[in-house]
C-alpha cells in the first residue's frame, strides 16, 4: 500500500478568524468551506495538501478531546486502493473508529482508524477537494458545495 499525507485537520474556536494567519504566513488559498452535522469550517490547501480548520458542534463529534480542544485533531493519507489500506493500517495494529465507503453517490468520504497511540488517522482513495495525490494540479474530488458559506453563528 502507498499512502500520502493529503488532509490536516485543525480544531480550532473560530475557523475564519484562524484562517487568515495561513494565508498570509504560508500562502495557502481557501478552496472552501464545510457546514456538516459534525463541524463548521474552512478548507485551505497549497495545492498538495489541505488543512481543514474545523470547529465542531458537538462534544461527541469532536471525540474525547470534546469541542473546545484546540489543536491537531487527526490526519488523512490518500492511499491507493481502501481494502487494502485497511487490511494494512490493521496488521500494523490500527482500530477502526468511524465511516465507511459509501455503496454510490458521494465520493467525497474517509474511513477513520486510530493508531496505537490513539491519533485518529483518515483513509480516503478519492482524496481531498483543493488535494492532489502526486503533487501538482489538484486532482481531488470537487467540493460537494463550493459555494457554500457555513453558518457561524454560535462560534
Amino acid at each position: 500500500m502507498s499512502g500520502k499525507l493529503r488532509h490536516v485537520a485543525i480544531s480550532v474556536p473560530d475557523p475564519w478568524a484562524a484562517a487568515p494567519f495561513y494565508e498570509q504566513a504560508f500562502g495557502l488559498k481557501k478552496v472552501g468551506e464545510t457546514d456538516s452535522s459534525l463541524a463548521r469550517g474552512v478548507y485551505l490547501s497549497d495545492g498538495t495538501v489541505t488543512i481543514a480548520l474545523l470547529n465542531y458542534k458537538t462534544d461527541e463529534a469532536a471525540g474525547e478531546r470534546g469541542r473546545d480542544y484546540v489543536g491537531l485533531h487527526h490526519i488523512g493519507f490518500w492511499v491507493d486502493e481502501i481494502k487494502e489500506a485497511r487490511a494494512q493500517c490493521e496488521a500494523a495494529g490500527g482500530t477502526y473508529y468511524m465511516g465507511e465507503v459509501p455503496v454510490k453517490g458521494n465520493i467525497f468520504y474517509e474511513v477513520k482508524y486510530r493508531d496505537p497511540n490513539g491519533v485518529i488517522c483518515d483513509l480516503t482513495d478519492h482524496g481531498w477537494g483543493g488535494a492532489s495525490k502526486d503533487g501538482g494540479t489538484p486532482n481531488g474530488p470537487a467540493l460537494r458545495n463550493p459555494d457554500l458559506e457555513a453558518d457561524r453563528s454560535g462560534l
